[in-house]
């Protein structure tokens, strides 16, 4: 396979996002409309915004693929109906669909569309597999239950022109592909549907029926109660393997996240791929893409189900937590070369005397302390940046760009 063919597909929950994914090395994005996406909570994008970010991404030679893939009901027809006549001259690359009748309507209403079933799918044997190329779907997004060994298998009993997409990081769903019902069950909110409460992570205790407010906390080998709480998927490490499964398109999970997730993620992401394209039989693996990935909210990292069924190695039974060692402090709008002074829009506190790095999406990172910082509005001199999205002047160590994001260690980490 050549480095044309392997797709770094990024997650895009909302317009900024979608740009954010572009800039730092994604191949293409996905993303939700204002309705009918899994993400209910994240942005989402109105139709204006998907015409923006598809121009965006196109000018660059960039995908863009629209997330369809609730389990629709009866009464979402009629909506769904009228949504894709909304969009259908916004021209998207590929439309993420799990229900067979969304499929058929989707043909309906926009003929050419291309269509990719969604892990909601449960897509895990090459019959299967068989069977979505005779209703003309020509990617499928794998179920996360597979091992390298069934994806090669797969792989080697399917058309040539049919396209196997994989996630490779971010966070795992406790039950089969996403299938779940256990947040409607219990406060209504249909995962299926876009409304996910995430209970999967709720710490559970027992109760006996004759002694309420008694709670036994559920335990195994004393590791603590959170039974069903996953850690996070991350393939970094394991690019190669990925490659040579078949895989063409990694997918990056995290509609939810931030822009400063984005960014981090898919730089790593894209910088050792580039690294293994470049020198596929001398490709040796940097220690500094995990350090980078590391850098932003995660829990405790796993490889799934590639190398073997999960374990209780697995799962974090402590806390469902996330890590969070980087505090995302700021990103630059704009530089003057002449002065050495960068616009910065601020997103968390940082102050004078505090040690950031400073990243984009050509170089790694670099670290700086913080001498000088003003209020670009004002012009004021200030020690500290603690109003959101405050637009500021700061002295920079070395050249930088727009886009290149701002970082600082939290104390005490």
């Amino acid at each position: 396979m050549n480095r044309e063919a392997f797709e770094l597909l990024a997650p895009a929950g909302d317009l900024e996002k979608l740009k954010t994914a572009v800039i730092y090395g994604a191949d293409a994005v996905y993303f939700g409309g204002e309705m009918f996406s899994l993400r209910a909570g994240a942005g989402n994008l109105t139709v204006d915004e998907m015409k923006e970010g598809t121009a965006f991404a196109h000018k660059r030679g960039k995908r863009c693929y629209l997330t369809v893939n609730i389990f629709a009901h009866n009464e979402d027809i009629q909506p769904l109906t009228a949504y894709l006549q909304r969009i259908r001259e916004v021209d998207i690359d590929g439309f993420i669909v799990s229900d067979p009748g969304i499929i058929e309507l989707i043909r309906e209403i926009i003929p050419d569309a291309e269509i990719h079933l969604s892990t909601q799918a449960n897509m895990t044997n090459y019959r299967t597999a068989r069977f979505w190329y005779g209703q003309g779907v020509r990617r499928l997004v794998l179920a996360r239950e597979l091992t390298f060994e069934e994806i090669r298998q797969i792989r080697g009993n399917i058309p040539d022109d049919m396209e196997l997409e994989a996630f490779v990081h971010g966070a795992m769903c406790i039950s089969y592909s996403g299938r779940c019902l256990l947040s409607n069950f219990m406060i209504e909110r249909d995962a299926n549907r876009g409304m996910c409460a995430h209970p999967c992570r709720w710490k559970y205790a027992l109760v006996e029926e004759k002694r309420p407010g008694e709670y036994y906390p559920l335990e195994e080998d004393e590791r603590g109660t959170y039974i069903l709480n996953s850690r996070d998927l991350c393939m970094i490490e394991h690019l190669p393997q990925i490659i040579e499964s078949g895989i063409t398109s990694a997918k990056i999970e995290g509609r939810m996240k931030s822009a400063f997730y984005v960014a981090s993620i898919v730089h790593a992401y894209r910088q050792a791929i580039d690294a293994y394209f470049a020198d596929p039989s001398g490709y040796l693996f940097d220690p500094k893409w995990l350090n980078e990935v590391r850098k932003v909210s995660h829990r405790e990292f796993t490889t799934g189900f590639y190398f073997h069924k999960p374990t209780n190695k697995d799962q974090n039974y402590r806390t469902s937590a996330y890590t969070r060692e980087y505090s995302f402090v700021g990103v630059v709008r704009d530089y003057d070369e002449k002065t050495g002074f960068a616009e910065v829009e601020q997103r968390n506190k940082m102050s004078l005397g505090e040690e950031i790095e400073v990243f984009g999406p050509d170089i790694d990172f670099f670290t700086q302390e913080l001498t000088e910082m003003y209020d670009k509005e004002t012009g004021e001199p200030i020690s500290c940046a603690p109003h959101p999205q405050q637009m500021l002047r700061i002295k920079m160590a070395q050249p930088v760009k727009p886009d290149y994001m701002l970082r600082k260690k939290k104390k005490g980490v």
